[in-house]
């Protein structure tokens, strides 16, 4: 039921691509890719992130960023520092971290599978930061980020992975955090075959990241339909550029939170609240943070003390999104007990993904935040479950690990 196409990627000149492949656009503030951009000026940041080629006053958002970001990239199209490849093809992206390894297969989705409900999110988007990535890939003509999407484990698409993760690579490099990078050309007719027909055979694709890269492709390529008068559905904008893992190879990092206030309350009086909400609290004696060891543990940081809390049940009311721990600490205590009314707009309130480990919390603790509360990882059983009701994961749910790097390949939307 979902159509996953080959297509001609640009991709960096071999050997160019350790230097050219970065992290997310959205992974760092404006003075952080900066840095990296001027550390290594051949970065992909310099388009991602365009306003790194302007003095610090100039606004991230004006126009001229985003027709700096299209002129770099047509010069780098133009001078051979990306090459497309001449017949539309699939493409391999394995990455490994701490023995761990991802693989996934690179093509392009259809953007009717969005809005058909075939290909599933669990998050809700917000309209200014999907602005920023259609002016982005509506200026540049072409998607630059990938969405990372997932599915069910199939043995014809894991065979066919094993086959090709046997051979050459086109590409094998470690990027920042020690991940190690390999990129795979498939451009066999019957691998292509393979490939298009299992997922044609399969139900539901999900969203993992990357949840305002793929509306903001979504409503480029809409625009396009409405302006285009000879629109035959064929055209490139109406497919985005997708990395599809099946759901075996995947781990979600815990996501945690940081609080900025205790809303006037005494740590005392935070345990005992927390205690009377329906939690069970241990103090930590080892040292050590306090990480949760499975669904319905909680670490708490307080006053320079870890503790272990543990849900009653009964706090767990058996629907998929009242029963992510997520939901129960936002319910039972983010909320009656420091007043976070709406994590998403609440100034009190702060994430920090679980690659930064658990010592971060601390750190926090001690420059700009009070307490912290330290998450057991949503599962992706629990995020197909969301999912598949159409309902939405509170935000902040889920952290993928490794990120998808930008500048490994690019899908021109204007062909």
């Amino acid at each position: 039921m979902a159509v996953v196409r080959p297509f001609r990627a640009f991709r960096p000149a071999k050997g160019k691509e350790a230097a050219i492949a970065a992290l997310p656009y959205d992974v760092m503030n404006r003075r952080e890719a900066a840095e990296m951009v001027r550390s290594n000026p051949d970065s992909f940041l310099c388009i991602d992130r365009a306003e790194t080629q302007f003095p610090d006053d100039v606004d991230t958002y004006a126009d001229c960023v985003y027709e700096k970001a299209a002129s770099l990239l047509r010069e780098k199209m133009a001078d051979g520092t990306f090459v497309q490849d001449p017949a539309p093809c699939y493409y391999l992206y394995e990455q490994t971290l701490n023995g761990r390894v991802q693989t996934g297969i690179v093509g392009c989705a259809a953007i009717d599978d969005y809005l058909n409900g075939i290909i599933l999110r669990h998050e809700n988007t917000r309209e200014e930061k999907e602005l920023d990535r259609i002016r982005h890939v509506d200026t540049c003509g072409a998607q630059t980020g990938p969405i990372f999407l997932t599915y069910r484990s199939r043995a014809d698409l894991d065979a066919l992975t094993a086959r090709i993760r046997a051979g050459e690579p086109e590409c094998d490099f470690v990027s920042a955090g020690d991940v190690r990078n390999r990129v795979f050309v498939i451009d066999a007719p019957d691998d292509i075959e393979i490939i298009r027909k299992a997922f044609e055979e399969t139900q539901h694709l999900y969203i993992a990241d990357g949840h305002h890269r793929c509306a903001s492709a979504v409503k480029v390529g809409l625009k396009r339909r409405q302006t285009n008068p000879d629109y035959t559905g064929e055209e490139e904008f109406n497919y985005f550029l997708s990395v599809l893992f099946p759901e075996k190879d995947l781990m979600i990092l815990d996501y945690n939170r940081v609080l900025k206030s205790l809303a006037g309350q005494t740590p005392g009086e935070i345990l005992s609240r927390i205690r009377e909400a329906g939690f069970d609290i241990s103090e930590e004696d080892s040292g050590e943070p306090a990480k949760p060891s499975c669904k319905g543990e909680f670490g708490l940081y307080l006053s320079e003390k870890w503790y272990r809390l543990r849900a009653d049940a009964g706090l767990y009311p058996g629907d998929p999104v009242g029963d992510l721990d997520v939901s129960v600490l936002q319910k039972n205590i983010l909320e009656p007990v420091f007043g976070i009314l709406d994590p998403r707009t609440d100034p009190k309130i702060d994430f920090v993904g679980g690659i930064r480990g658990l010592h971060e919390l601390e750190l926090r603790c001690h420059t700009d935040a009070v307490c912290a509360f330290a998450m057991y990882p949503t599962s992706i059983e629990e995020l197909f479950a969301v999912a598949d009701t159409g309902a939405l994961m509170p935000p902040k749910s889920t952290w993928f690990e490794p990120k998808l790097l930008s500048g490994l390949f690019i899908h021109e939307i204007n062909a």
